[in-house]
């Protein structure tokens, strides 16, 4: 509990069995986390069985692996069943660490963003903590294009460790966007549409085997998800595209 607001901590799941623990035990350390939705998108460990014992957490399982952005709608969609004020996300590869709770759900509780990212490239160190030189540059050239065409100032859109406010998730038309993993970047495009404002945090990040990371292919399929992805927001900015990832605002002409 933060001030009287719920926070809720969802973490979308897959083959985590090995670190999920360790990341739920860091995430409950805090002391302001009051509930923890995990949602297990069919792994073939453990992970759902382990999550089932966790205090103070509801686990969920897929059926089938429906992805990564199918995994993350039904973690938002549960916690705001729950009455969430707050909602962080937070992977269980313990790839992010859970110290930056405090501070993120602070931001979104007094009101001062509606959505704080933690970014692995402010402070300059994300090479040095072991980020892949290729993943760096291509995070780079995609943050700079996604910026000019998104008319935004962030210093990356690929992170994995966010906070929302109750208000920003009911307002997002969540359902239209990918099930794969571009639905990270359409979401934020999407609160940029909406004229909400994003803070940032700058977040140190560890690259071990059992982190979550998609192979060279999936990253090339996901870069060329991005720049559509700003495509059309410049597009439908411009009045030139109609799409479900960026309705009519309101006052805007039809």
């Amino acid at each position: 509990m933060f001030q009287d607001k719920k926070v809720v901590v969802v973490m979308p799941a897959y083959n985590a069995a090995q670190t999920l623990r360790k990341t739920y035990d860091e995430v409950m350390a805090q002391g302001l986390v009051d509930l923890v939705i995990v949602v297990d998108d069919a792994s073939r460990d453990e992970t759902f069985a382990l999550a089932a014992t966790l205090p103070n957490t509801v686990a969920y399982r897929h059926d089938k692996n429906m992805g990564y952005g199918a995994n993350q709608k039904t973690c938002y969609r549960l916690a705001l069943e729950h009455g969430a004020d707050i909602v962080v996300m937070v992977h269980p590869d313990y790839q992010y660490t859970p110290l930056l709770l405090p501070a993120m759900v602070s931001m979104v509780g007094h009101g001062l963003y509606p959505c704080v990212i933690a970014s692995r490239i402010l402070g300059g160190r994300a090479i040095c903590e072991g980020m892949p030189v290729w993943k760096y540059i291509s995070n780079r050239f995609l943050t700079a294009a996604e910026n000019v065409m998104l008319g935004a100032k962030l210093s990356e859109y690929h992170t994995g460790y966010r906070a929302f406010s109750r208000g920003i998730l009911e307002k997002l038309p969540l359902e239209s966007n990918s099930d794969d993993f571009v639905f990270d970047n359409q979401m934020l495009a999407q609160i940029v549409w909406f004229g909400f404002t994003i803070g940032e945090v700058s977040c140190p990040a560890k690259y071990f085997e059992e982190a979550s990371s998609i192979n060279f292919r999936r990253s090339v399929k996901y870069g060329f998800g991005c720049l559509s992805t700003g495509m059309k927001f410049r597009l439908a900015a411009m009045g030139l595209l109609r799409c479900k990832l960026f309705p009519q605002r309101k006052g805007e002409q039809t």
